[in-house]
């Protein structure tokens, strides 16, 4: 299993620099080397400051830009997952540096966000191995690399250096991203559905948000255009919809069924924006979902498409978890594996499926890479979605590179296959032991019901809260969940994300908690919780 030595690899930095080598000069393995675990959303630039701190002269400005005079989209537009708990945890961070006795907690543990490695989950070796080769090809050179490197990762450097021109990773690329990474993401998609996937309408992006924003854009005219979306949703989806002026017309998973999606919710609700004068132009899905954990069976997949095709709704598949399934019976299907299935083709059914870097096994979120397969639209249509990328140029290589190696991983025989499945299995089964352990320690709390985690990274339970409770909450002006969570950071460190971020039934309350954090620490995240929520039922018994 071969492993990158620290020693070895500054000993052939020491030699590089007797050698005296040019192209060596600045050699740095930094890139070689897992990454510095940080908190996650610790970057001061993704905070905004609250009303309630904004002094006078703020307020009473001459500027030229205030919240009066810049565009109201912006301010409709909410993302709960990095909002107001989780200023607060900055804050707390900062003042634990300094203040370490003032609180009953050592550290601030993130579970808003689904971001794997800033909890210290670590990157799969030979995706790593292959993009620090690509990033500085002088390695390819030495000697030495062909003693901490596997053979396979360099000859997979060496297959995707050649097909971008002038070997320049720093380099614009074509706008849908390099073709021979398209390729390879076609070639896995193939693989996956067992269906042919053209390189062409493969589009890569920033990871899969961009892609997300590019839809919207296209679909969305005016507020009389309508997105329907899962609620509870990731609030990408209502940030993006509010961004670009539309309706997010809302579709309920039932919670007590494991949060499914109901085709009769789906008309009821179709029929109900039509009757507002809104067009409906897409269907979002997130399978496995975000924040409530469910996996679709195949069956309610094909009445999704057919639901689509009868009413002529884009399907918006949101498939970035598709590696994440923990329960023996349940397994994902990718929408066009279903609809291609059915005998829908290219001319039945309009679908964009979206894919990401940042989840799965990998969970390389700060290489911001994925790419969306666009499948359905006509050439005309097309057209204006290629000029909308290459208004962006393109998207980093090193998200390109990394898209194009989860899917098309290390196969038997391959040198880095059997340490590249036991990093891949281990995190997976952790992941998944993590998930088990966190359900059932929530369903032991008084007035905590939760459903299994059947995907993706979280568990989104429900919060049966005491009416002083709710009392408590409307004399701070917050919603109870968001009550709820202020006071379990506050005395335990813990950060996780009110439901009413994501959106919920009128009148339920829950959170968002991820299962990332190590495995090491989920006994003592359960203790906290557990602690805080007896003290907290305690405190507001009715």
């Amino acid at each position: 299993m071969r492993r990158f030595v620290i020693g070895q690899a500054k000993n052939l930095i020491d030699q590089s620099r007797r050698r005296q080598h040019h192209h060596l000069k600045n050699l740095s393995f930094l890139s070689l080397l897992p990454p510095f675990s940080a908190p996650s959303d610790s970057s001061s630039r993704h905070l905004s400051s609250s009303s309630s701190e904004m002094s006078a002269s703020d307020s009473s400005s001459s500027l030229p830009v205030t919240l009066d005079s810049i565009n109201p989209k912006v301010i409709k537009c909410e993302y709960a997952v990095r909002g107001e708990i989780v200023n607060i945890a900055q804050r707390l961070q900062e003042d634990l540096k300094t203040n370490k006795d003032a609180y009953p907690f050592d550290e601030i543990i993130y579970c808003n966000i689904g971001n794997p490695q800033s909890l210290g989950q670590q990157p799969i070796t030979f995706f790593r191995e292959v993009l620090a080769l690509c990033s500085h090809t002088a390695l390819l050179d030495e000697s030495a690399t062909h003693g901490l490197f596997s053979s396979d990762s360099i000859e997979r450097a060496w297959k995707i250096l050649d097909q971008i021109p002038g070997k320049a990773t720093g380099a614009y690329s074509h706008s849908q991203g390099i073709k021979g990474l398209r390729d390879a993401i076609a070639a896995g998609i193939e693989a996956r559905d067992g269906f042919p996937a053209d390189p062409n309408d493969i589009f890569m992006t920033d990871g899969a948000s961009p892609g997300v924003h590019m839809m919207m854009q296209l679909l969305i005219t005016s507020e009389k255009d309508g997105i329907l979306c899962p609620i509870p949703q990731y609030p990408l989806y209502s940030a993006s919809i509010a961004l670009h002026g539309g309706t997010l017309v809302p579709y309920y998973l039932d919670e007590a069924s494991g949060w499914g999606l109901e085709i009769s919710e789906l008309k009821k609700q179709l029929e109900d924006a039509r009757s507002k004068g809104i067009t409906v132009r897409a269907l979002a899905v997130i399978n496995p979902g975000n924040p409530t954990g469910q996996v679709l069976a195949e069956d309610n997949q094909r009445d999704i498409v057919n639901f689509c095709k009868q009413e002529g709704l884009v399907l918006l598949a949101d498939e970035v978890y598709q590696e994440n399934v923990y329960v023996p019976d349940k397994k994902f299907h990718s929408f066009k594996k279903v609809a291609r299935s059915m005998g829908y083709g290219e001319k039945d059914l309009a679908l964009v499926s979206f894919q990401s870097v940042s989840k799965g096994y990998y969970g390389e979120c700060g290489k911001r890479g994925g790419y969306m397969e666009v499948t359905g639209f006509t050439s005309d249509v097309r057209e204006q979605i290629y000029k909308m990328a290459s208004v962006n140029l393109c998207s980093n290589i090193s998200g390109q590179i990394l898209a194009s190696l989860i899917m098309s991983p290390p196969k038997p025989g391959d040198d880095s296959y059997e340490s590249y499945t036991a990093e891949k299995d281990g995190i997976l089964s952790s992941l998944a032991r993590r998930a088990k352990t966190l359900e059932e320690a929530l369903n032991k709390l008084e007035g905590v019901t939760c459903n299994r985690a059947e995907g993706a990274m979280y568990l989104f339970p429900c919060l049966h809260l005491p009416q002083k409770a709710i009392a408590a909450a409307e004399a701070e002006k917050t919603a109870p969940d968001n009550f709820y969570c202020k006071r379990l950071l506050k005395a335990t460190g813990i950060v996780v994300v009110p439901g009413s971020g994501f959106r919920q039934v009128p009148g339920t309350w829950h959170f968002r908690c991820t299962i990332l954090p190590q495995e090491d620490k989920i006994p003592a995240i359960v203790d906290r919780l557990t602690a805080f929520h007896e003290s907290f039922m305690d405190e507001f018994r009715d």
